[in-house]
Parts: structure tokens; sequence; C-alpha cells
């Protein structure tokens, strides 16, 4: 496995192009990030998803992604359970 923080920036990199595909106004599962940076078998992508979490969480301290939860943006330090990751909205 990679060093972390080369693997977190290439997560970084990964979900910021992810979020940018899903179009404005849509938000990705952050499980995707993970499959399509370690594949489609859990045994590789689901122990990213702590990563995956910090890297979102990281980028959302940024301003560069929103965290969404139940639709609606959520404090990044202060979230739990199910969540969806977006771009922010430009107006």
């Amino acid at each position: 496995m990679k060093a972390d923080a080369t693997r977190d920036a290439e997560i970084a990199t990964l979900m910021l192009t992810l979020a940018a595909a899903c179009g404005p106004g849509k938000t990705l599962d952050p499980t995707v990030v993970a499959r399509a940076y370690a594949g489609p078998h859990p045994d590789g992508w689901g122990p990213l998803m702590q990563p995956v979490r910090r890297v979102a969480v990281a980028l959302a301290h940024e301003g560069r992604l929103v965290i969404y939860r139940k639709g609606k943006p959520v404090d990044p330090d202060d979230f739990r359970g199910i969540y969806r990751i977006g771009l922010p909205h430009v107006e």
C-alpha cells in the first residue's frame, strides 16, 4: 500500500474529478471514490473508507467539497453515518 500522504493526495484528486463529473447540484457516494481507486472487490475498497472520509473532511475544510447528509450540507467536523459529497454551489 502507498504511503498515506501519497494515497490521500491521489484520493483527493480522484474525489474532485468524480465530483466534477457528477455535475452541478449532484452528489457522489464516497464508496464510488474508494471503488474507483482500489477496484470493485470489497477487500480492496473497504479499508479505504476511513481515508476517503478523512480526505473528504479535509477538502470540505478547504472549501473544495461539501459533505451532505440527508441532502443537506453538514459541518465536516460533526456528522455521522451515511454521507455524500459534492462540489460547492457557485453563484
